[in-house]
């Protein structure tokens, strides 16, 4: 019989588009968040006088999303938004057109490859009451087909 997997476990970064080298941002400070794989999705209706009262369909897209809540995160020795936050607020929120995808990976610390998507991303509200923390929240909306990447182990020189 398996085990659940603790959902605390699962790992989101966002690719820093401005870096000269591959560099991938973790999103921290997260509490939850949603993987709809069916988002997007359309269908069309194959049902003919053969179906004999069955109901037939094809899947004509695929589509998925993933949100992300968590708490807006500060460097408390800066004061600055940390970086994977920072990253989606300010530098991929406000793209528009070819420049508004970008890759975010994600994948459970017990698993060895990640899965990327290239996609978009819609922020969410931010807020909070007087004995909140402030939140922070972003959709990933997956454009084109996923692919999935080996975790590579880094060697420090």
């Amino acid at each position: 019989m398996g085990r659940p997997i603790d959902a605390r476990d699962w790992i989101f970064e966002v690719n820093d588009a401005t870096a000269e080298c591959e560099t991938w941002l973790p999103i921290e400070n997260l509490t939850s968040f949603t993987h709809n794989p069916g988002e997007n999705e359309e269908t069309a209706d194959t049902t003919t006088f053969d179906s004999r009262g069955y109901y037939e369909q094809d899947v004509m897209q695929r589509g998925a999303t993933i949100e992300l809540e968590g708490q807006y995160a500060i460097d408390p020795r800066t004061g600055e938004q940390m970086p994977g936050q920072a990253y989606v607020d300010h530098v991929w929120t406000p793209q528009v057109g070819i420049d508004s995808r970008n890759l975010v990976r994600w994948r459970h610390r017990s698993q060895d490859r990640w899965a990327v998507w290239e996609a978009t991303v819609t922020p969410d509200e931010q807020g909070g009451e007087v004995n909140d923390k402030t939140s922070w929240q972003a959709t990933f909306t997956r454009c084109a087909r996923p692919y999935w990447a080996p975790v590579c182990v880094e060697v420090a020189a």
